[in-house]
C-alpha cells in the first residue's frame, strides 16, 4: 500500500548545504571515492551562484580525520575513508565551488552533515526554515544529512542534478525514498525558480 506522501510548502528562506564535494569524491584521478561528476559540479555552481545573489546562507561540509580515533566504527566497515586525512588536498572543497570567506566549511566524521557538528544552530541562527541539501554521495551523505534536516524541523528539498553517487541504482532508490518520507526531490530548473 503507498503511503499518503505530500509535497511540503516551500520555506520562507533556504539555507543551500552542499555536502562533500571536496576533491576526494570530484576527482576521480586521485581517489578512490571519487567519481566522473562534472554535472553534479556544474549543478552546484549555478546553485550556489544563486544563492549568493539572493543573500542565503551557504555551508560546506567534508569529511577529513585527525586522528585513528575518530568514527572508528565507520571507518572500520569503510576503510577507503582513511585517504580523507586532514590537511589533504582531497578535503579540500573542489576548487570549481570555491567558498567565500564567509561562506563555513564544516569538517564532520559521520555521514550527516548534522552529526557532531553545529550545523543546524548555524541554519537556525541564520532565520533559514528549510535547505536545499546537495552533494555526494545519494545514498550516504546527502541522504543521512536531508533526513537529519527534517529531524531538525526544516523543509528539505534536494535538487536531483546537483546530488550525485557512483551507483546509478542506489542514486534512484534513495531520491524515491527521500521524496516519499523524508524531503521534496525537484529538478534543478525548480529550485532556481524559488531563488528568483
Amino acid at each position: 500500500m503507498a503511503l499518503d506522501s505530500r509535497t511540503l510548502s516551500p520555506a520562507q528562506r533556504y539555507a543551500l548545504v552542499l555536502v562533500d564535494l571536496s576533491v576526494g569524491f570530484t576527482d576521480p584521478s586521485c581517489s578512490p571515492l571519487a567519481a566522473e561528476c562534472a554535472a553534479v559540479v556544474e549543478a552546484n555552481r549555478r546553485l550556489l551562484e544563486a544563492f549568493r545573489r539572493r543573500g542565503w546562507p551557504v555551508f560546506f561540509t567534508t569529511v577529513a580525520y585527525e586522528d585513528p580515533s575518530q568514527a572508528r566504527v565507520f571507518r572500520s566497515k569503510l576503510p577507503v575513508l582513511n585517504v580523507l586525512e586532514s590537511g589533504s588536498p582531497l578535503v579540500r572543497i573542489d576548487p570549481r565551488l570555491a567558498p567565500l570567506e564567509h561562506e563555513p566549511v564544516l569538517v564532520k566524521h559521520w555521514a550527516s552533515g548534522f552529526f557532531g557538528t553545529d550545523l543546524a544552530r548555524r541554519i537556525h541562527a541564520s532565520g533559514a526554515d528549510g535547505v536545499m541539501v546537495t552533494g555526494l554521495t545519494t545514498s550516504g551523505c546527502v541522504r543521512a544529512t536531508a533526513l537529519d534536516a527534517l529531524q531538525h524541523e526544516l523543509r528539505v528539498l534536494v535538487p536531483e542534478e546537483a546530488v550525485g553517487d557512483r551507483d546509478a541504482e542506489a542514486h534512484r532508490a534513495n531520491l524515491r525514498d527521500l521524496q516519499i518520507k523524508y524531503a521534496d526531490v525537484a529538478s534543478l530548473e525548480q529550485c532556481l525558480a524559488l531563488l528568483a
